[in-house]
């Protein structure tokens, strides 16, 4: 049995624990690997390991910090296939859309790339008789990131690209579900000339995560998952002085205007509530059409476009998604369906049951659709994330927008029209944090910034972007002036003004 082992001080560590977790091929249903549980004291270990590390190579000039980063974005590139091959074994998806996720992470390395001009400072000249006063952005030491199993290659580097670019030390504690592509992508960054400990790997389960919430030495936590867990995460970490950074779970919608391409819109939805067998943070689990004519049209192009659609294992070209992550979330998705049957939805497609010759014993489900979905209903107002899109009708714009608005989660939501004013409106009033506009999956690019508002994100800064230089790096703020004579002492019992 392959064993997967911590990465620390840039090479393999064999953990002392003798807990292990299970990797399982989503495809097969079988154990793959086992990846070492490790203890609190392990963590302490890779901490003393990234402090003795990370002085030096915060004194590196940015511009060479940055290189390190241009030769890790080669790498990866370079790794591509393998990198995704690795993903899709571990949590089952399609290639492509494994791909996908090393690429949208690759793109926050390219941002990093350009850490020398992201960390210049402010100046003014002059603020005072001959006073000037200038700030600079500083690393904060040590940080970490938790990451969830839905994104294993993307989330991380969401996180530690930034962190490190900005001359930090970095531990992520990766899901145990499918811990293999972050210690690859470690390996590659050592590979790139990235200092041994700047960048470390510690597996395990909430004894780690606790013991990364109480460590003192690191200064800042980014984390990813379920919005209790963040919510737990977030209150530990900020009791203990830490910057904390956490996002939660969604529930996004997407609103169906009468005017809207429903060619495009129903394209679009599919792929959004179904691509990643459902898996993602910023899938569209929930469709509002507006109006009983949207309705109608656009739960039969729906149920023609689920008739088309392929699941299949990871490697079949032709799939458009695989199988979910375990037997356990497997489950906890076919309970779902159950309740919002039994909450008075209708079952318009039932994925469940679904098998697939030669893989009967993967984790796989096909694509679910549910209509008149109710917003009191316990199926709705949780995350389901699986295959599974619900429907709710409204009559008004006003209705439509009611939905995401008053819901728990606001991490993304999507509107299709094709109506200026309506999306203006929707956009100006909508409570939610990512808004696409005919975009159904309104991740935002390298250079802006990721972050949901209620539940769906704790803390005051979002995840990469300028917003994670600013969350991996302190301000310090320096007011100068040069003596030239004529000092005055009663000046100096006052506080000091710039007139």
């Amino acid at each position: 049995m392959r064993i997967i082992d911590n990465f620390i001080g840039g090479h393999h560590q064999a953990s002392t624990s003798t807990r292990l977790g299970d990797v399982f091929d989503p495809a097969t249903g079988r154990v793959q690997a086992q990846v070492r549980l490790s203890d609190p004291t392990e963590l302490d270990a890779a901490v003393a390991n990234t402090q003795a590390a990370q002085p030096a190579w915060a004194a590196m000039n940015p511009q060479r910090r940055a290189r390190v980063m241009f030769n890790l974005k080669a790498l990866i590139e370079k790794h591509m296939d393998e990198l995704a091959e690795m993903l899709s074994a571990e949590h089952g998806k399609v290639h492509s859309d494994s791909k996908g996720d090393i690429q949208r992470g690759l793109d926050v390395v390219e941002f990093a790339c350009g850490i020398p001009h992201l960390l210049k400072g402010e100046y003014t000249e002059g603020a005072g008789p001959g006073i000037d006063v200038y700030s600079m952005r500083q690393p904060i030491g040590i940080a970490a990131g938790i990451t969830p199993f839905n994104f294993p290659a993307m989330i991380p580097m969401w996180m530690f690209a930034p962190a490190i670019a900005c001359g930090n030390a970095f531990i992520l504690k990766p899901s145990e579900r499918n811990p293999s592509v972050p210690v690859r992508l470690a390996e590659l960054a050592m590979e790139a000339g990235l200092p041994a400990g700047i960048l470390n790997v510690v597996h395990g389960d909430k004894q780690v995560v606790d013991a990364i919430l109480d460590n003192p030495a690191i200064r800042a936590v980014s984390f990813v998952g379920s919005s209790d867990i963040a919510q737990y995460v977030y209150g530990r970490g900020a009791s203990n002085g830490k910057r904390m950074q956490c996002m939660g779970g969604a529930k996004n919608h997407g609103i169906v205007m009468p005017d809207a391409d429903l060619d495009q819109a129903v394209a679009d939805i599919l792929g959004a509530a179904y691509g990643s067998a459902g898996e993602r943070c910023m899938a569209l689990p929930v469709v509002v059409p507006v109006g009983e004519a949207t309705a109608v049209a656009l739960r039969a192009k729906l149920e023609t476009g689920i008739a088309g659609l392929r699941v299949g294992v990871p490697s079949d070209p032709d799939a458009h998604y695989g199988p979910v992550v375990s037997s356990a979330h497997k489950a906890r998705i076919e309970n779902y369906i159950q309740l919002a049957v039994d909450e008075g939805s209708e079952l318009v497609v039932d994925g469940r049951g679904f098998a697939l010759q030669g893989y009967e014993d993967g984790f796989f489900l096909a694509p679910t659709l549910l209509d008149h979905v109710k917003p009191d209903m316990q199926s709705y107002n949780e995350e389901i994330f699986g295959p599974v899109l619900q429907m709710v009708r409204a009559q008004t714009f006003e209705e439509a927008l009611s939905y995401p608005t008053k819901h728990q989660y606001g991490n993304g939501v999507a509107i299709f029209t094709r109506n200026g004013d309506y999306a203006r409106k929707f956009c100006a009033n909508v409570e939610v944090g990512m808004v696409g506009i005919n975009v159904p999956i309104p991740v935002p690019v390298s250079y802006h910034s990721f972050g949901g508002w209620k539940r769906s994100g704790f803390g005051d800064m979002n995840q990469y972007g300028m917003e994670g230089v600013r969350f991996y790096t302190r301000v310090k703020t320096i007011t100068q002036r040069w003596p030239s004579g004529g000092a005055v002492m009663d000046q100096s019992f006052v506080i000091p003004t710039m007139g």
